[in-house]
């Protein structure tokens, strides 16, 4: 292969690499400012109280940054243990996409029913003392997405061994407005709410899903053909 080449790949995954530990360390500074500041942004389901949005964040950017880290050094450095790495968490965090995607669609229904039955349990923890980051999330999802509990308002009836509903509920909010039934209340609940925006945008979902595939595919094989490059020749290939 010409030397060229081999450098053009080399400089493009160190590049690439750069951006996405970059990428990565702005995930987990956005993760833990969401921790620490914002309470609102807190887990729904009680099953999994860890399984909030900041530490998703966080996992997702120390992942990003740990593997950005390692394509970066090995490119730059030509180590074959670092290219050999970043290969090999790719190909881990690839093989893990693939599986937890076959369980979705294989298990799309008991998903669903589990989600709702855990979503419906983790409404009778709102009115808790420590559980204030749930309660502004129901009051912050309701709002925004114009809807009411899981599958519909009688999910706080449930919830709450009362027949009220959070004041977020209302299509004119106010104070106390859910503790009055005659006022209008959102009839869709959140669940199917969010259920139609996915089905609305999956064509853009399915485009983002085909670009990080790629994106994963062109950085093993660029790590692996340099990697081989290095191991056949034991040169270093500078501009």
């Amino acid at each position: 292969m010409a030397r060229g080449c081999i450098c053009c790949i080399k400089y493009m995954l160190f590049l690439f690499n750069l951006f996405f530990w970059l990428g990565g360390c702005g995930l987990l500074g956005v993760g833990l400012w969401l921790s620490v500041s914002q309470g609102s942004f807190a887990t729904l389901s009680p099953s999994f109280p860890s399984l909030s949005a900041a530490n998703l964040i966080i996992t997702l950017g120390s992942i990003v940054m740990v593997t950005g880290f390692l394509g970066c050094l090995g490119a730059i450095k030509e180590n074959k243990c670092l290219l050999l790495s970043f290969f090999i968490v790719l190909l881990i965090i690839l093989l893990a996409e693939l599986i937890l995607l076959i369980l979705f669609f294989v298990y799309t229904d008991k998903v669903s029913e589990n989600a709702r039955r855990d979503l419906k349990e983790g409404l009778a923890l709102y009115t808790t003392d420590n559980n204030a980051g749930l309660k502004d999330a129901w009051n912050t999802i309701q709002a925004e997405w114009r809807c009411c509990g899981v599958t519909g308002h009688r999910d706080w009836y449930a919830a709450l061994h009362d027949n009220l509903v959070p004041d977020s509920c209302c299509q004119l909010p106010f104070q106390g407005c859910g503790r009055n039934s005659s006022n209008t209340f959102w009839t869709r609940g959140c669940y199917e709410k969010v259920e139609a925006w996915l089905d609305e945008n999956k064509h853009l979902l399915g485009t983002i899903a085909m670009c990080v595939l790629v994106i994963q595919l062109l950085g093993m094989a660029f790590s692996m053909t340099l990697y081989q490059q290095i191991h056949r020749t034991g040169k270093k290939y500078e501009a």
